[in-house]
């Protein structure tokens, strides 16, 4: 039995919170594109039903841990779309005070601890959350996102062994775009079920079509349950795909514009749309008030972002050790 039910509700969330993120992202690349956005920045656009769909099978109190490609996930988690865009701009207002820029986004107050700029960095990280929910006697689950890229680090396979040997509330979510930055999954691996890494640690494991957001609510749905019944992790290989290169550098001569155009053509956001008009769960002037509403919150972070002021120099020497009197710091 399903603990979170899909219904209509459900359906409108998702359309609202997969067009913010596709129109905040949107909005984010043309900022960059203007050096309003500097150093480095990954966008989400094509891949919003992987976040989507697990938001609606989790609680708040479930924490959220993720790679570099972080702004999706901050927004599914609550964190305002003011204090990532002004993140971004690396202004005081941030979500991490504009020392974290796109790759390092965090709210402790959302349960949303990063953002993490090194490949694989945070898969042992979320195990070490995990067991810290365990440890309190908690029924909270950590999900803990990783690309395809970094299932060949040697970290993910300790984190794994020890969260199946002492049973830890974790769900480990490979979000497979199909290419390690530019190198495809046929290059780096003679195995491209990635999901079955899990079988070596008798891991409970599966693909997913990230895709469809109903698919990944049922996934995560079925893993957060055993995860808080005390059964331990699991490890979901959700196929997605990212309309936009690695990073916004990144050309994607690599691939195909067949190839692209197949996954545009199963984008995610058209197919909940099409089921809301075709169930009659809304109208379509519900989806043009929607889409002016999406407009709006993007256009007001990026107005907030723009008149928010610069970290004073005193913050270089702030949230550098839990310990404020550290005598290694000075002014």
């Amino acid at each position: 039995m399903s603990a979170v039910e899909i219904n209509k509700d459900t359906y409108l969330k998702w359309f609202e919170s997969m067009l913010l993120m596709r129109k905040f992202e949107e909005k984010t690349g043309q900022l960059y594109g203007q050096q309003k956005i500097r150093g480095f920045c990954h966008l989400y656009i094509g891949q919003e039903a992987v976040v989507a769909g697990a938001i609606s099978a989790l609680r708040p109190e479930d924490s959220m841990i993720t790679a570099y490609r972080d702004h999706a996930h901050a927004l599914a988690k609550g964190v305002s779309a003011n204090s990532i865009m002004a993140e971004m701009y690396g202004k005081a207002t941030g979500c991490s005070k504009g020392k974290g820029g796109s790759m390092h986004m965090f709210s402790k107050e959302h349960n949303f601890y990063g953002g993490h700029g090194i490949v694989g960095g945070q898969v042992p990280l979320g195990a070490g959350i995990a067991f810290a929910e365990k440890y309190k006697g908690t029924k909270n689950v950590n999900v803990c996102y990783m690309g395809d890229g970094a299932v060949r680090q040697g970290a993910l396979h300790e984190a794994f062994n020890m969260a199946m040997l002492w049973k830890l509330p974790v769900i480990f979510v490979c979000e497979n775009n199909g290419y390690a930055m530019g190198t495809s999954v046929e290059r780096t691996t003679n195995m491209t079920d990635i999901y079955k890494i899990g079988l070596g640690f008798d891991m409970p494991c599966a693909p997913v079509d990230g895709m469809d957001p109903v698919a990944v609510h049922t996934a995560m749905d079925e893993a957060a349950q055993r995860a808080r019944n005390g059964d331990g992790p699991t490890f979901l290989e959700i196929r997605t795909y990212r309309y936009r290169g690695h990073s916004m550098s990144d050309p994607a001569k690599y691939r195909s514009k067949d190839e692209l155009e197949a996954y545009k053509s199963k984008d995610p956001i058209e197919q909940v749309r099409e089921t809301i008009l075709k169930e009659k769960y809304a109208d379509q002037a519900w989806i043009e008030e929607i889409e002016a509403k999406v407009k709006q919150i993007v256009d007001d972070s990026v107005k907030f972002a723009e008149e928010s002021p610069w970290p004073e120099a005193s913050e270089l020497f702030t949230d550098v050790y839990v310990q404020t009197d550290y005598p290694y710091v000075q002014d």
